[in-house]
């Protein structure tokens, strides 16, 4: 049965580097938490409280736009989250991008000529019982 470690997150023992070893050990840095001065705390005491964002998200729900603007709108959302998706995509560089081509066009070509071959073969198989 294999050895289950368990690290803690409040595990405050050093660990010892491998004297042999090229890896490195990554030690946690504890920061020391600085005071607000008392004329931010009291700035954040007077601002009002925010609306509870669960009462903001149930009014935006209840409202349902009118049903002729309804397709726009919704196209709209689309294409708001579309781009929001593209913008997340992780593009290969051009040199990444033409190995992917080549690739894929061998890999075509190889296919190519075995479905070729086989259907040569089949044919001379077919018109020499036929025959």
């Amino acid at each position: 049965m294999a050895k289950v470690t368990r690290i803690k997150a409040k595990d405050s023992t050093p660990e010892k580097e491998p004297k042999n070893s090229s890896t490195k050990v990554v030690r946690s840095v504890k920061v020391k938490e600085t005071k607000t001065s008392s004329k931010t705390s009291k700035a954040k005491k007077a601002e009002k409280p925010k609306k509870d964002e669960k009462s903001v998200s149930s009014a935006k729900e209840g409202k349902k736009p009118f049903i002729l603007v309804r397709p726009f709108v919704y196209f709209g959302r689309y294409l708001k989250a579309s781009w929001q998706e593209i913008r997340q995509v992780r593009w290969p560089s051009r040199k990444t991008t033409w190995k992917l081509f080549l690739a894929i066009l061998v890999y075509t070509l190889i296919f190519v000529v075995v479905i070729m071959l086989l259907d040569a073969l089949f044919s001379w198989l077919f018109n020499t019982v036929i025959s």
